[in-house]
């Protein structure tokens, strides 16, 4: 499937010019395939964007503007729905496209409907076990990722408690304890 956006390589609008551009490079970002499709040089490819934008979407003067995005023959929508929905974090689901995996609208796509495939609903598990399995992955990442910065906080903690016991091995009174933490807050002062 390729995404077909209509621009006007002329155009003497900033703002039409600001969308394009927002719009391509939002694209290229994701790295979606599109066909940049000028009007401004092809009548063809203006006959066809005027012909196709639906007419309940076209302006009150009946021409639409670009940019206009199309998924194949199938109208996605202009400028406004592509920032909206580049808002919602739903542009693969606006452009017809199934998000890639791990994206943040994969997850949601797979809370909401379960297992995607190419775009397509995967049936086999009920809409709790899916819940679950998505959670125990997060729980995978979340636990694969915090553990080392939390192993390293507490390794420093230790070392710091076993300086503050002294060479003596003997506990430090909580006068000392207060001294040393007045100190190790003075050094990240003056730092």
């Amino acid at each position: 499937m390729v995404i077909k956006v209509f621009l006007a390589s002329s155009s003497g609008s900033t703002a039409i010019k600001k969308k394009q551009q927002d719009v391509l490079g939002f694209l290229e970002a994701l790295k979606v395939d599109y066909a940049p499709l000028d009007i401004a040089c092809n009548e063809d490819n203006r006959m066809w964007m005027r012909e196709n934008v639906p007419v309940e979407k076209k302006p009150t003067n009946g021409i639409p503007l670009p940019p206009q995005i199309f998924n194949e023959e199938s109208y996605c929508g202009d400028y406004e729905t592509f920032f909206d929905a580049k808002e919602d974090n739903a542009v693969y689901a606006f452009l017809g496209l199934p998000p890639p995996p791990g994206s943040k609208e994969a997850k949601e796509a797979y809370l909401e409907n379960g297992p995607v495939e190419n775009g397509t609903i995967v049936n086999g598990t009920d809409d709790a076990e899916d819940e679950e399995n998505l959670e125990a992955e997060e729980e995978n990442i979340d636990d694969d990722t915090l553990k080392a910065p939390v192993k390293e906080e507490e390794a420093q903690e230790e070392a710091e408690d076993e300086e503050a016991k002294g060479e003596d091995d003997q506990p430090v009174s909580e006068e000392e304890e207060e001294e040393v933490t007045e100190e190790a807050e003075q050094e990240e002062e003056d730092e």
